[in-house]
């Protein structure tokens, strides 16, 4: 199945909502592309609910078949589905390797994944999905750790969750435990999400 190649800008713009986490999508343009971009109209309940499905989807860069899986996973365990699901995309390795630095971005973490730079407790991790456990470490290959875009992005890092523990040593991260609700996406209203897919 393909994955979306497009503008993460016009999406954002297009969603309300910045898919990168960072805000400067919206900063000079908070408004919906296009001619009629400021003219929205009011939405149905069912527009919200998507919009609402559609920008934790961009968010994490998960296609329709992988982010209805997920989402039924997190039906099976115990407390919140919305937050479990929350939770359970959080785990994915290429959202690890974003959160703990080693990326700037979601994408780039993805392609740092697909081209084995990627270590998950010693051994090669090369699938974007994969399910970290708490307590495992993510770690750069030997031989990838001069690659440039790897250096800059641990440079710009200021800050980390704190379910992330990195050790500038080895330079690597450990997965601590699943996030808290309060410490991922704010503005999301997973209630939303799950009133979509429960009708």
């Amino acid at each position: 199945m393909s994955r979306f190649t497009g503008s993460d800008w016009k999406v954002s713009r297009r969603l309300g909502y910045s898919v990168s986490e960072t805000g400067k999508e919206l900063n000079k343009r908070p408004y919906a592309p296009g001619q009629h971009g400021q003219k929205r109209s009011k939405q149905s309940e069912y527009g919200v609910q998507l919009q609402e499905k559609q920008r934790v989807r961009y968010t994490y860069g998960v296609n329709e078949k992988q982010f209805r899986k997920t989402f039924n996973e997190a039906k099976k365990m115990e407390g919140k589905q919305g937050a479990n699901f929350l939770f359970l995309l959080e785990s994915r390795i290429d959202n690890l390797v974003y959160r703990s630095g080693f990326a700037k971005t979601r994408q780039q973490a993805r392609q740092l994944v697909n081209h084995g730079h990627i270590l998950l407790d010693g051994r090669k991790a090369s699938i974007p999905s994969m399910r970290v456990k708490p307590g495992q470490v993510i770690s750069i290959k030997e031989t990838s750790k001069d690659l440039v875009v790897i250096k800059a992005a641990l440079e710009g890092v200021i800050s980390r969750l704190e379910f992330i523990s990195f050790d500038d040593n080895t330079n690597s991260s450990t997965y601590l435990r699943l996030p808290e609700r309060s410490e991922i996406l704010p503005e999301i209203k997973e209630n939303l999400i799950v009133e979509l897919y429960n009708k």
